[in-house]
C-alpha cells in the first residue's frame, strides 16, 4: 500500500526562477497538504494540469526529493527514513530517463539488473520476458541511437521493471507515444494489476484515466479536490464523464485561487 497523509512540497526560488515565474515570492509552494491512499492490485491515478503537483508527488513518493512536510509511506515505509529500501521495492518511469545511446538494449537491460543486485540468469529471464512482451528482442544489439522514439521508450519501462518491482510508479505513462506504443504499455500496466501490483500513474489525459485507473485524485495547484471512484466523482458533481467532471472542478477551485490573489 501507499499511503500520502498531510503531503506538501516548498521549492525554494533563486532571482532567475523569480523572474521566470514573474513573481516576488521566494518560495513556491508545489503541494500542499495532500491525502491519499492507494492498494495492491489496483491503479490509482493523480490527474491534474501541468504543474498541478503530480510530478512532485510521484518524485517524493520515488525517493528522488524530500518532502517539506507529510508522512509518505511505501509498503510500510517511510520514504525519508529507508531510501534504499523503498527504491528496491519502487518500479519508477519518467519521461527524463535518459538512456546511454551508445550502448545496446541488452547490455542496458543487463546493468540495470546488476544494479539491482540481481543474479545473472534472473536478469536473462526477466529480460528475454519483457523483450519477448513489447517485441524488442530482434532490436536488443542494436545500439539505442538507432532505435525508434517508441522502441526507446519501451525499453525504458523495461528497464524500470527488471527488478519486477511490487510498486509501480510512472510519470504520464503515454505521453509522446505513438497509439501502437501506448497501447502495449497500457495493457502491461494492465497485466501487473492482475498480478496483484500497486500502480500508481499520472496523467492529465482523461481517457488514459477512464481506462486504467480504478480510482483517482484530481488535483489542482497542488491541492487535491476529489478522490474516489470515477463513477462516484461524476455522481456527485452531475457530471456525465470524467471530463466534464474535472473542468467543473477547475472552474471552481481555480476561480477560487485567483480570487485569493486579488
Amino acid at each position: 500500500m501507499i499511503e500520502v497523509v498531510d503531503f506538501s512540497k516548498v521549492y525554494q526560488l533563486g532571482k532567475k526562477q523569480r523572474n521566470e515565474l514573474k513573481t516576488q515570492d521566494k518560495t513556491k509552494k508545489a503541494v500542499d497538504h495532500i491525502s491519499f491512499k492507494a492498494h495492491d492490485g489496483e491503479i490509482f491515478g493523480l490527474l491534474g494540469p501541468n504543474g498541478a503537483g503530480k510530478t512532485t508527488t510521484l518524485r517524493t513518493l520515488s525517493t528522488l526529493i524530500k518532502p517539506t512536510k507529510g508522512t509518505l509511506m511505501v509498503q510500510g515505509i517511510d520514504v525519508t527514513k529507508d531510501e534504499k529500501e523503498v527504491r528496491r521495492k519502487i518500479g519508477f518511469l519518467t519521461n527524463e530517463l535518459k538512456l546511454d545511446k551508445h550502448f545496446t538494449p541488452a547490455y542496458t537491460v543487463e546493468y540495470f539488473g546488476q544494479l539491482h543486485g540481481m543474479k545473472k540468469e534472473m536478469i536473462k529471464q526477466r529480460r528475454q520476458e519483457l523483450f519477448d512482451y513489447f517485441d524488442i528482442t530482434k532490436f536488443q544489439q542494436k545500439k539505442i541511437a538507432e532505435l525508434s522514439t517508441g522502441m526507446t521508450q519501451k525499453l525504458s519501462l523495461v528497464v524500470s521493471l527488471i527488478h519486477d518491482p511490487e510498486v509501480v510508479i510512472f510519470d504520464e505513462p503515454t505521453n509522446g507515444l505513438d497509439i501502437i506504443t501506448a497501447k502495449a504499455v497500457t495493457d502491461y500496466l494492465q497485466h501487473l494489476k492482475a498480478s496483484g501490483k500497486l500502480i500508481i500513474i499520472s496523467t492529465h489525459i482523461m481517457n488514459v484515466a477512464e481506462k486504467l485507473c480504478d480510482r483517482i485524485g484530481i488535483i489542482i495547484e497542488g491541492k487535491i479536490v476529489a478522490k474516489g471512484h470515477i463513477e462516484e466523482i461524476c455522481t456527485e458533481l452531475e457530471a456525465s464523464n470524467l471530463e466534464d467532471a474535472f473542468f467543473k472542478l477547475y472552474q471552481i477551485h481555480h476561480t477560487d485561487v485567483m480570487k485569493g490573489g486579488i
